[in-house]
């Protein structure tokens, strides 16, 4: 059975009234069950545990939510967290990516009435797409609009820092998504999520995908989880069914070009700015270039005490990120 402490620290959490220590605690006790050779008993009460969670989770006190914006402890290292005030609206999109993300907000924002029909809405998203193209925005909007907090997921610490207990710190992220409702962003998810048969696949890895999909699968809080992805060929197939909806980002066109350019300018003056020229040039660029091109006019602008942003100045902050970009691709294939 049980240590002596463990008890004893079982006890004072419960008085205390510390829920997330007693069941950090009783998770412990599972596990040294489990050592023990009592296989049964450790699975009782992790069963005992999640049911917990879920119904903690569901209460109308929890819907209140005190969320944690600055975890403690061991999630310390493998959350970054924030209250992003982004709105659907401040995003540019295609017609198709903005109805599927309006439709996942309308489900969350009527949850309550779905579950009464026995429905579930939307809330385990893959988001797939070139860097620059809109996925961790999304995060930020899909958060911004629900007034929930959003934690990015530190795959860095998750994986590297922790190889050999990564599933274990895996669990301890998705039993946050229980205690405080909001949106968990896994980004560059194919550092876990890649193709169990890959050459140059390790058994770690693989077990952490395993453990992965069997968190994903069960999880069942009212937190949504996006996982976002460059690299969607080396996903392993079993990951796709475990998501709600697929999201395609892709590279802006020339109308959604003209757009960005507008709405990032629009508290300057851009009298002179021929703006089929710059969009033109801004072609095959990734909203995340162009933001950065804008504010490099701008800046330039304000530093040579011009009155307004200039045709050149754009092409040349184009060209400058379209340099760099090239630079960098280069550099990471001779590497």
């Amino acid at each position: 059975m049980a240590t002596g402490e463990q008890l004893k620290s079982l006890v004072k959490s419960h008085i205390e009234g510390d829920e997330e220590r007693f069941f950090t605690l009783a998770m412990q006790v599972a596990a040294y069950e489990a050592r023990q050779g009592h296989g049964k008993l450790a699975q009782d009460i992790r069963a005992l545990i999640d049911s917990a969670r879920i119904a903690a989770a569901r209460s109308p006190e929890s819907k209140k939510s005190t969320p944690i914006v600055h975890p403690r402890g061991e999630l310390a290292g493998l959350f970054a967290a924030s209250y992003p005030k982004l709105r659907l609206s401040d995003m540019v999109l295609n017609s198709r990516v903005k109805s599927r993300l309006s439709r996942v907000l309308r489900e969350q924002r009527a949850r309550d009435k779905l579950r009464s029909y026995g429905l579930q809405p939307r809330r385990k998203l893959l988001l797939i797409g070139p860097p620059g193209s809109g996925k961790t925005m999304t995060a930020e909007v899909l958060a911004g609009e629900l007034h929930a907090p959003l934690f990015v997921i530190r795959l860095d610490s998750l994986i590297t820092k922790f190889m050999g207990e990564t599933a274990a710190k895996l669990r301890l992220v998705f039993d946050a998504m229980l205690s405080a409702r909001g949106v968990y962003l896994f980004d560059e998810f194919d550092s876990i999520g890649a193709q169990r048969a890959l050459p140059n696949d390790v058994g770690e890895i693989r077990r952490v995908l395993n453990s992965c999909l069997q968190f994903i699968e069960h999880e069942e809080s009212d937190s949504l989880i996006l996982a976002a992805t460059n690299h969607p060929e080396v996903l392993d197939q079993a990951l796709f069914r475990r998501f709600d909806d697929v999201i395609q980002y892709d590279i802006p066109d020339k109308e959604q070009v003209l757009r960005t350019l507008q709405a990032k300018l629009a508290s300057f003056k851009t009298l002179d700015i021929v703006w089929e020229k710059v969009a033109e040039a801004a072609l095959g660029r990734s909203y995340a270039e162009i933001a950065r091109a804008c504010e490099e006019a701008a800046k330039e602008m304000v530093l040579n005490d011009r009155q307004s942003i200039s045709t050149e100045s754009l092409l040349d902050a184009l060209s400058e990120r379209r340099s760099f970009t090239h630079d960098s691709l280069t550099a990471s294939q001779e590497t």
